[in-house]
């Protein structure tokens, strides 16, 4: 059904990142958004209005993630990252059934729907458990299956097996186009050059949308370093790029680098959270935002980060890039909020979400107001509402979320699969592995 809500602050997440006052967002039946404007100057909508008393603003976009280990949360904790790949975490997945997948993505994704995040992308195996889990809890998904060589994986098989789904269902599918199917090529660590060819290939035949793990440590692309210069280097010389690439992580790139990701319009993911617990290091995210490489914020994975709490991931973005160019101007309030609503959409090649504007799908965050954040209300400058927003409020002050206008957050709790019950379920997976 058609719904016009109504707030005292709405957060459209245009390019200037505005503050409309007493405004209102109009959805049609197709769940798309047809107006995002002050209430004087609406127009007639003849629908049901939903009166709001706090902040309105678009349903967060987690730009890198592998949602189903939250069934392996806390595993190989204190490992650096080879070491926690290769002892902790692809053993226990070694293990995990198809219905372990769809029940960690189930608890992923009530999780990120919990805290305003209503789409994320996602690399794993057991794509189509992903993808229905998903529409489970109504969410919406940008899903790359993985893409491996070695540990008993057939690249060449699971590149055909992406190729095949696509051409039968599209790129695009389930209600209010929730999922969108790509290519999960792991990395340049574990794929020969001529998977990465193939890869690429295929995916620009069918304008589908490439996510790739890219120098995210200083140990594991050393030889893709000594023998290419760099991991992007070899990702233009295979023919990866050039079409809808997401480069997750990048946190040591060059200025060569950097600017061969802006002139092929690569977007990266920018994980401050996980890169932190692993020690990889600082991405270089001023650089890259002045380059023009859009860039969005991801948490990684729940083993690695250990949350899916976007808003964390927003305020270390925005404070690491603060303090790695000792410049505490370098990233502001409405900058880390476009991060993580229509620069994340950017960054994944998409203009259908990440903004309240006419035309995008009515995915949309209530963000309440009984919180020691808004002490001071509403009535502030618009500099200080937004710094409250990021910097003091978060994910505990989310109420209500809509994914392409169907509310699937109730006052903190999600409407279409138990919580308790996934968090319960999860945790027999969980306790099973450990075993």
């Amino acid at each position: 059904m058609s719904l016009r809500l109504r707030a005292p602050i709405v957060l459209p997440c245009d390019a200037a990142c505005s503050v409309l006052r007493d405004a209102v967002v109009d959805i049609d039946t197709d769940g798309r958004i047809v107006h995002c404007g002050p209430f004087a100057d609406a127009p007639a909508f003849d629908a049901p209005v939903r009166e709001l008393t706090g902040i309105l603003l678009p349903g967060l976009v987690n730009t890198h993630a592998h949602s189903p280990m939250t069934v392996l949360r806390g595993m190989g904790d204190n490992l650096p990252l080879i070491r926690w790949l290769t002892e902790a975490i692809w053993p226990a997945e070694g293990k995990m059934t198809r219905q372990d997948v769809h029940d960690g993505m189930v608890l992923g994704s009530v999780e990120m729907l919990r805290a305003g995040v209503t789409t994320s992308a996602e690399m794993y195996f057991h794509g189509e458990e992903v993808a229905q889990a998903a529409l489970d809890t109504g969410a919406r998904v940008v899903l790359a299956p993985a893409i491996l060589d070695g540990l008993g994986m057939d690249w060449r098989k699971m590149l055909a097996d992406i190729s095949a789904w696509i051409d039968a269902d599209g790129v695009r599918f389930g209600p209010g186009e929730r999922v969108e199917l790509g290519y999960g090529p792991h990395s340049a660590y574990t794929l020969p050059p001529e998977a990465l060819t193939e890869v690429g290939a295929a995916a620009r035949e069918r304008g589908a949308l490439i996510q790739i793990h890219v120098a995210e440590s200083t140990q594991e692309d050393e030889v893709q370093r000594a023998n290419h210069g760099s991991v992007p280097a070899l990702l233009a010389s295979s023919g990866l790029l050039g079409g809808r690439v997401l480069a997750a992580h990048s946190v040591h790139l060059s200025d060569e680098d950097i600017a061969l990701f802006a002139a092929n319009r690569v977007g990266v993911a920018h994980c401050p959270g996980s890169n932190m617990k692993l020690a990889s290091g600082i991405a270089r995210l001023r650089d890259l935002r002045a380059a023009d490489v859009a860039v969005g914020v991801g948490t990684d994975g729940p083993a690695s980060n250990d949350d899916l709490d976007l808003w964390e991931d927003v305020r270390l973005a925005a404070m690491l890039s603060r303090v790695s160019t000792m410049d505490s101007t370098a990233m502001g309030a409405a900058d880390a909020l476009l991060l993580a609503t229509r620069c994340g959409a950017e960054a994944l090649h998409r203009n259908d979400i990440g903004a309240l504007e006419p035309g995008r799908w009515a995915d949309v965050v209530h963000v309440g107001l009984d919180d020691p954040a808004f002490a001071a209300g509403l009535d502030v400058p618009d500099t200080h509402l937004l710094a409250n927003l990021i910097w003091a409020a978060g994910s505990r002050t989310v109420r209500d979320v809509w994914v392409a206008g169907e509310q699937v957050v109730a006052d903190g709790e999600t409407t279409r699969v138990d919580r308790r019950e996934a968090q319960a379920t999860a945790g027999k997976v969980t306790k099973r592995l450990l075993g």
